[in-house]
This record gives C-alpha cells, sequence and structure tokens, in this order.
C-alpha cells in the first residue's frame, strides 16, 4: 500500500503546478518577492509608504453551487474568474485596490489539466482586478469529493489610505444611487437554479431565443469584476460616499449595508435593465418579485452613492471603464433600508 493507491497522487500534483505556472506568471506585480512553489507568498509594502496611514482590507468567498454546472457542462476555464470576483469586488466596494490573492482548489481526484484550466481562470479575474496571484493550494481528497468534483474558494488583500476608505458616513438625504450592470446571475442563487432549470446535459445545451444563448452558457457566464469601473471614478475626482456589492441576499440585504442609520434608499424599479435569464427564472420558476429581488442582482451588480453634483462625471467615469450604468435612486432620511418604486 503506499499514498497513490490510496488515492493521493502526488506526481499529478507537480504535474498540475507545472501547467499552471505560466497562468499565475501573467498576473504577477513588482511587489510580488516569492516564486509559486513556496511556503508562502510574500509581498512588498514599500510601494504604499506614501500613504498617510496605508490600510489593508481583505475578502474571502467561494463559487458556491454555481460549480455544479461546471461539472455538467465540463467548462472549468471561467469559473476561477466567479472565485476572484466574489473577492475582490468585496474589497473595492471598501475603497480597497486589490493587491494579490490566493486559491483554495479541494478535489476527489488531481486531474492536472482540469485543475490548471480552473487556476487560468483564477489567473484571468486577476489579470481584471490587478491583483497577483502568490500562492494556492490543490488538496486531492478521496473518499470526500467524488472523483470528478471539486470546491474553489479564494482570499484576497487589498490597500487603501484609510483616509479613501468608502464607510458611508458622510452619506445624507439627496445624493444619488448609482448602478453598474452586472454581466448576469454572477455566483449567488444557483441552489434556486438548479431547482427551477433541469440540470442535464440536453437541458443546459438548449439554445432559447430569450436569452440569445444556450441556457448552460447564460448561467455560467461569469462575474463581472468592478475594480476598474470604481478606480475609474475615483479617479475622476469624484467621492464615492457609499457602495454596495450585490450578492447573495439581492437587493433587501446587501443596499442597507451600505446605509447609515437614519438614511433610506429609495430605488426606482423602471431605472435599470432586467437582463432575460432573470425573467425566465422568474416566470419558469414561480419565483416572487420580492423573491427575486431578495436573493438576485437583477442586472446591478455594483452601486454607488455620489453627492448630487457628481452624477454625470459618475456617469461617464462607468462609461469610460467599459461598463453600464444606472441612475437608480436617491437617499432619503428614514429607516435604513429600501424601497423599491
Amino acid at each position: 500500500m503506499d499514498y497513490k493507491k490510496a488515492g493521493v497522487d502526488i506526481e499529478a500534483g507537480y504535474k498540475a503546478v507545472s501547467l499552471m505556472k505560466e497562468h499565475i506568471a501573467s498576473t504577477m506585480r513588482p511587489e510580488v518577492l516569492t516564486d509559486i512553489g513556496g511556503f508562502s507568498g510574500a509581498f512588498s509594502m514599500k510601494g504604499f509608504s506614501n500613504m498617510k496611514e496605508p490600510t489593508l482590507v481583505s475578502g474571502t468567498d467561494g463559487v458556491g453551487t454555481k460549480l455544479k454546472l461546471a461539472f455538467l457542462m465540463d467548462k472549468h476555464d471561467t469559473i476561477g474568474i466567479d472565485c476572484v470576483a466574489m473577492c475582490v469586488n468585496d474589497i473595492a466596494c471598501a475603497g480597497g485596490m486589490p493587491l494579490f490573492f490566493l486559491d483554495y482548489i479541494a478535489c476527489g481526484k488531481n486531474e492536472p489539466e482540469k485543475i490548471a484550466k480552473i487556476v487560468s481562470g483564477v489567473a484571468d479575474g486577476c489579470r481584471q482586478s490587478g491583483a497577483a496571484l502568490i500562492g494556492g493550494e490543490t488538496a486531492e481528497m478521496p473518499g470526500f469529493y467524488p472523483v470528478d468534483e471539486y470546491d474553489l474558494a479564494g482570499f484576497s488583500v487589498g490597500i487603501v489610505d484609510k483616509q479613501d476608505m468608502i464607510t458611508g458616513k458622510d452619506l445624507k438625504a439627496g445624493d444619488v444611487l448609482v448602478g453598474i450592470a452586472s454581466s448576469g446571475l454572477h455566483s449567488n442563487g444557483f441552489s434556486l437554479v438548479r431547482k427551477v432549470f433541469s440540470m442535464n446535459e440536453e437541458a443546459l445545451n438548449r439554445h432559447y431565443e430569450s436569452i440569445s444563448g444556450k441556457l448552460g452558457d447564460v448561467l455560467l457566464t461569469p462575474t463581472k469584476i468592478y475594480v476598474k469601473a470604481l478606480s475609474t471614478i475615483k479617479e475622476a475626482g469624484i467621492v464615492i460616499k457609499a457602495c454596495s456589492h450585490i450578492t447573495g441576499g439581492g437587493f433587501y440585504e446587501n443596499i442597507p449595508r451600505m446605509l447609515k442609520d437614519g438614511t433610506h434608499a429609495n430605488i426606482s424599479k423602471d431605472s435599470f435593465t432586467i437582463p432575460p435569464i432573470f425573467q425566465m427564472l422568474a416566470k419558469d420558476g414561480d419565483v416572487s418579485e420580492d423573491d427575486m429581488f431578495n436573493t438576485y442582482n437583477m442586472g446591478v451588480g455594483m452601486i454607488v452613492a455620489v453627492d448630487a453634483n457628481d452624477v454625470n462625471n459618475t456617469v461617464d467615469a462607468i462609461r469610460k471603464a467599459g461598463e453600464t450604468p444606472y441612475i437608480m435612486g436617491e437617499i432619503v432620511d428614514g429607516d435604513k433600508g429600501i424601497t423599491l418604486l
């Protein structure tokens, strides 16, 4: 008996690392001090000494049951973008700039080519966000995971000058809410998705005119990364007073997180475009409007609050970053919460 006969192939692990090195190298930043394969990743903070009070911000998350679709469609090269996005979007929401990212892949069987595809997506997300992929772990766990399945999670660290943190403390009535379009479902609510739609190869490969594509492809569309959009707003000299990353919990849970006590968000449902996949999900699953807005981003993945005088410049900055802006509503006095009008 040896480790390989017990289900853990060390040689496969070595091959997986070799295959992913090219992807990892494409994410490097000059501050990275270590090579891949060491026991830890090191990152120099010397370049940020000009900040008055450099402050680290962090985010960690996984992809969730969206992975089940990747398994069914045998498509593994974009799911890593979702993992990075869920972490770095939270960092950007606090005003931070992502610095580096680490991933964790746990699998039933280490198939080096599949692992390399997963990491290629992680590297893509890191490039989009400007984060260096400085480390990670692939754990082969036979008997714990099925041989053809895996879990994927990540952790990221960013930096912001404390004086530039987005906290909501200066939010006031009359401030305007500007949303940035999502790419679709992102990585939330897939436990409900898998109950509504048939999760088999035939159903996922079926083309629907209403959503302009195959169901599986639309559902697997990677989560949009908003680092560039938020940094472009900041570079335009605009102060983002508050910010909300619309993830699990949809509008009703996430928007109040950007509010301070005594402020309330009024949002017009007619101010943004709801992508067809949400309409299809609601219809086919007989999901109420309240439940849809309490589960999904409904086409808006990030919302910022700015002074009314900065609205036009904010919209221009979002467009400059290649994203779609929506003027969605305003802040009013009242109990912390949200009203959809």
